[in-house]
């Protein structure tokens, strides 16, 4: 059986939303995402340096798919070491639809 797009979209979502989580509580010090979780300013850094090389990929049409890659993952990552809950971000954003 073949699933919709939207489908193995969310699925994805979840496994990296999941994996972030489980690298925070659970992952060895060589992990990048723990590291990422552990280090406020380098977390805060990154995601900064991510969207600018989104934003200059998109300027040169070049690249955009792996800096959007890039940019949801660090994002993900943040808001995680900041202990702010996806599912709360998507409650907020369901509120605000008209």
């Amino acid at each position: 059986m073949e699933f919709p797009l939207g489908f193995k979209m969310l699925k994805e979502l979840e496994y990296l939303i999941k994996t972030i989580r489980d690298r925070k509580n659970l992952s060895p010090e060589n992990s990048y995402t723990h590291k990422l979780l552990k280090n406020r300013d380098l977390n805060i850094e990154k995601v900064k340096e991510e969207i600018a090389e989104l934003i200059e990929s998109v300027e040169k049409n070049t690249n955009k798919v792996h800096e959007a890659a890039d940019v949801l993952y660090h994002l993900l990552v943040f808001l995680e070491g900041n202990d702010i809950k996806i599912e709360d971000v998507m409650k907020e954003l369901e509120k605000r639809k008209k």
